[in-house]
């Protein structure tokens, strides 16, 4: 099969059609220069540069959507790259409703957009390149904090109404976003898992404010959902109108080999964040990437983590997962 540029591999891989090879994509946050657009635009361009992964996932910081409610956030030095919440903005239930919607041009979010058009600009259609959205119930719990839960239970109204502001300032920016270019939107939910909520509180405060972004994103042709924790909700939201999902595959429920049967789109998984990509070695990270592609039988896959490369994983383990999947086709092991 003749070479096929990212696009065609990609779009190839989400409709189960025959690839060159598996397509592989890893991401992970900026710290510190995910706050200015310069920098996380450079930091974001750079990664490619040397890599060369198939998509590039812009990852700001979790604190760009909020910011402009007054969250405030400062790094630490976690190894994920995320940031250390200060006092929160919701400090009682009365507080959802003084939310207002936020100019997707000002603030954290106006730093985020500009990044986008930077990066955009640069790549142009060479690299598809797909902008993080938080979920309005992910950003409401970092609003929030510990009594999210508490208030969606005890105060539903009023957490709807802030929803509500959020959902609205959310579209408002994908709408933005379209504009530079994006393939589509990585849309992160934090609580569809049977850990924090029942399906059909799930269905009430996460569903129906989730398709809403979507639509928003509609049209856009590479749109791609991510399942945060274990214990997922896979099957509640598999019917979600996107073209691929991302999970914890190897530490939850389903397997690679099962989602084949529940999700009609790509797969984006296989390999592990902490064990292998931080801890482990360049050979590890080929095994599981063999494996991966073992169990998909190379189809609808792209080789990924569950989440976030932490920011300290070894820069030969990055590089081995885009070795691996060259060495997987020249072993005609596809």
């Amino acid at each position: 099969m003749s070479q096929m540029n990212k696009r065609e591999r990609l779009e190839a891989t989400i409709a189960g059609q025959p690839v060159d090879r598996v397509a592989v994509a890893l991401w992970r946050h900026w710290p510190g220069d995910d706050q200015r657009a310069g920098d996380l635009a450079r930091a974001t361009l750079d990664f490619q540069r040397v890599f060369d992964f198939d998509f590039i996932k812009v990852t700001p910081s979790s604190n760009y959507c909020i910011a402009g409610w007054g969250a405030e956030s400062r790094w630490v030095g976690n190894q994920e790259g995320t940031r250390e919440w200060g006092r929160r903005v919701i400090q009682g239930p009365e507080d959802w409703s003084r939310l207002r919607v936020l100019d997707p041009a000002s603030g954290l979010l106006g730093e985020v957009r500009q990044a986008l058009t930077i990066i955009g600009d640069e790549v142009g259609e060479e690299v598809p390149f797909i902008q993080t959205i938080f979920n309005p119930l992910a950003q409401a719990k970092n609003l929030a904090g510990e009594r999210l839960i508490s208030d969606l239970r005890q105060h539903p109204e009023e957490v709807k109404t802030g929803l509500e502001t959020i959902t609205e300032t959310t579209i408002r920016f994908v709408e933005s976003a379209r504009e530079t270019g994006i393939a589509g939107i990585f849309l992160a939910l934090q609580h569809a898992t049977y850990d924090l909520l029942t399906e059909a509180e799930y269905r009430e405060f996460g569903r129906a404010y989730d398709l809403r972004i979507l639509e928003a994103a509609g049209g856009l042709w590479f749109n791609l959902l991510h399942l945060h924790g274990t214990n997922v909700m896979f099957d509640a939201v598999a019917d979600y109108p996107v073209q691929a999902i991302n999970w914890h595959d190897q530490e939850t429920p389903p397997s690679l080999t099962e989602a084949l049967d529940r999700f009609p789109g790509a797969l984006v998984g296989g390999l592990r964040q902490w064990e292998t990509m931080l801890r482990g070695t360049p050979d590890w990270v080929h095994a599981e990437v063999q494996a991966a592609i073992e169990a998909t039988g190379g189809r609808r896959l792209i080789v990924g983590t569950g989440c976030v490369t932490p920011i300290t994983s070894p820069v030969g383990n990055v590089r081995a997962a885009r070795e691996a999947v060259e060495n997987m086709h020249s072993q005609n092991k596809l």
